[in-house]
């Protein structure tokens, strides 16, 4: 692959099926299935997807309250397409989406800090509480009623 050059961006999921978002999430603790991702995409209010000729190679999502904030929950690319300048481009994207608004905000490790503060974001304290027994029982239904 020669990069940038086969990459097509979308924000729009009306093709996009359950098998291919399959494995885009391979490296987490317990990976979302093709369509637990799909339904997150569904909820959002925004979506970022980049794709090659065969498959969707990553993406990003924002949730808004549609004139001051958005948040961005998820940026992920696959990991054979590391290197290509793809999570920058979904990042670019969605901050001239949301260019207007008062703030766009995310959560990262620590070690991730370096790569959004290149596109203006700033470091500081939050808090957050994660159910994580919740959040695998939503998509272990999902899963099981297919």
């Amino acid at each position: 692959m020669d990069g940038m050059a086969d990459i097509e961006y979308i924000d729009d999921l009306a093709q996009i099926r359950p098998d291919d978002l399959e494995g885009l999430c391979a490296g987490w603790r317990k990976p979302l299935s093709g369509a637990g991702l799909l339904k997150v995409l569904q909820g959002s209010d925004r979506v970022w997807l980049a794709r090659d000729r065969l498959a969707v190679v990553g993406f990003i999502n924002a949730i808004s309250d549609g004139c001051l904030m958005a948040f961005v929950p998820l940026l992920e690319v696959r990991a054979s397409h590391h290197g290509l300048r793809i999570g920058s481009t979904l990042v670019r994207k969605m901050m001239h989406t949301y260019r207007d608004f008062y703030g766009i905000d995310l959560l990262c490790d620590p070690s991730l800090c370096p790569f959004y503060e290149r596109f203006g974001m700033s470091r500081v304290a939050g808090m957050v509480y994660r159910n994580r027994d919740a959040a695998m029982l939503v998509f272990r239904s999902e899963d099981s009623a297919r």
